[in-house]
């Protein structure tokens, strides 16, 4: 959908907003393999920055740009509250959270029971626009519930378009607010894509992203071709390596060159765990977590992994844990090497 004469669109390609992964270590960690992704924020509450430590939940690494930060509420001068915060510490965009399906979310007024109550969310979405000079986005679902009409996701778009709204990242299944988990809720019901397709050429002129159950190369280049961008989630926390290709494949840029390899991410993730550590006291062993993934596929990446996640080790300097890492992999290739 991107005109090759024009430079790709900023949203051609992002990583989901997760709750309790995508902190500013783990999009730290991802900056590293891609420079043009756009990054998001685990969601945060409009109550939890107004009540509570707003400078702790909007601290993130400069390093991170293009980062978005995305929130969680109703109340529109909530919203225009933390919008204006979030431009304020630098962040390159605000996306409201439409599309969380727990039950908590009933309780506390957002996520995907924002859907029944579009022209809330209108009236969120202009409040935003309105003191904020960055774009305001949202990220929603095909319907709630058993409602699978079009016309219900049509109408929702419209709606929140009219106030201001650009940009809409649509995870393509339904959200089920009663009668699933929301670990249910990413498996069931069925991913309908072609509702994101419908939307973008019935809105042609707003930029649809499409989320859910994408994985592999060959899925992108087809939603690429259907609308104007993509979002990944849990495939790109599991297996990280995958975004060393994007920058090439899907924004035309350079990669990253023939040095750019798995030992030099992981060296330069332990500095960066001595730098947070030195910065704020944030452990080694918070920001390991996020890249046990880096050798996905490979011979050896289990223990390699045991030695990362291992708790005894956590006394240990950082370094030290590496080093130990690093002897599982060394000895797996030295192995490797004598089979061949």
């Amino acid at each position: 959908m991107t005109d090759s004469s024009h430079a790709p669109s900023p949203w051609r390609f992002s990583v989901a907003p997760m709750m309790g992964w995508t902190d500013r270590h783990c999009r730290y960690f991802h900056r590293l393999l891609t420079r043009h992704t756009l990054l998001y924020t685990e969601m945060v509450t409009t109550g939890a920055l107004i009540h509570g430590n707003a400078a702790q939940h909007l601290h993130f690494n400069e390093e991170e740009h293009p980062v978005a930060l995305q929130l969680g509420g109703s109340e529109p001068a909530d919203l225009a509250q933390c919008a204006k915060l979030g431009e304020e510490r630098g962040y390159d965009e605000i996306n409201l959270n439409c599309g969380c399906p727990s039950e908590r979310v009933l309780r506390g007024a957002f996520g995907a029971c924002l859907m029944g109550e579009p022209k809330l969310v209108a009236d969120g979405v202009k409040a935003m626009v309105d003191v904020v000079d960055i774009p305001v986005t949202v990220k929603h679902r095909i319907g709630i519930d058993r409602v699978e009409s079009y016309d219900f996701v049509r109408d929702f778009v419209g709606t929140v378009a009219d106030a201001g709204c650009r940009v809409f990242i649509v995870h393509a299944r339904n959200a089920w607010l009663k009668g699933l988990s929301p670990k249910e809720n990413r498996e069931i019901p069925p991913l309908r894509y072609e509702l994101a397709y419908q939307l973008k050429r019935d809105f042609p002129a707003l930029t649809i992203v499409v989320n859910g159950g994408i994985t592999t190369h060959e899925q992108i280049a087809g939603h690429l071709e259907q609308i104007d961008g993509v979002m990944i989630g849990r495939e790109a926390y599991h297996n990280p390596w995958l975004l060393t290709e994007w920058d090439a494949r899907f924004y035309g840029a350079p990669a990253e060159g023939p040095m750019m390899t798995r030992e030099a991410v992981e060296l330069a993730m332990v500095d960066y765990m001595e730098r947070a550590a030195a910065e704020d006291g944030a452990p080694w062993y918070s920001i390991a977590s996020h890249m046990l993934g880096l050798r996905h596929g490979l011979h050896g990446a289990r223990k390699w992994r045991q030695v990362w996640s291992d708790h005894r080790l956590k006394p240990l300097p950082a370094r030290e844990v590496w080093a130990m890492a690093q002897n599982h992999v060394n000895t797996n290739k030295e192995s490797a090497f004598a089979e061949v």
